[in-house]
């Protein structure tokens, strides 16, 4: 017999359940697991200036909102549903978000 919805209401989460920030971005991890790391992520409209070289390659996709990043020295635009992976020890940054811009980061050690 399958569990009801109600059994395991303290692992439920609903994606698009956020709280924008009022400057930069939170992260709240979903799951850690062997070499997978899934991370919600919601941006205010004024980030922080910072640049990323992670050891480990990143999947993410948009989910709500508008982003540009700069990926190495190209600049990429992400709207709602788009998708984007960056291999490790990429530079990458990003310039601009949409107020309540909601991504989900997959991180692959």
């Amino acid at each position: 017999m399958g569990r009801s919805r109600h059994d395991t209401d303290e692992l439920l989460m609903n994606i698009f359940d956020q709280h924008t920030p009022q400057t930069g971005e939170t992260f709240t991890t979903l799951l850690s697991h062997k070499n997978i790391t899934i991370q919600h992520i919601v941006s205010s409209d004024t980030i922080e200036n910072k640049t990323y070289v992670q050891a480990e390659d990143e999947w993410v996709i948009l989910l709500e909102g508008e982003a540009t990043l700069l990926i190495e020295a190209e600049e990429k635009k992400l709207i709602k549903g788009e998708m984007l992976f960056i291999p490790a020890h990429t530079s990458h940054r990003i310039l601009e978000t949409q107020k309540g811009t909601l991504w989900l980061a997959v991180h692959i050690h």
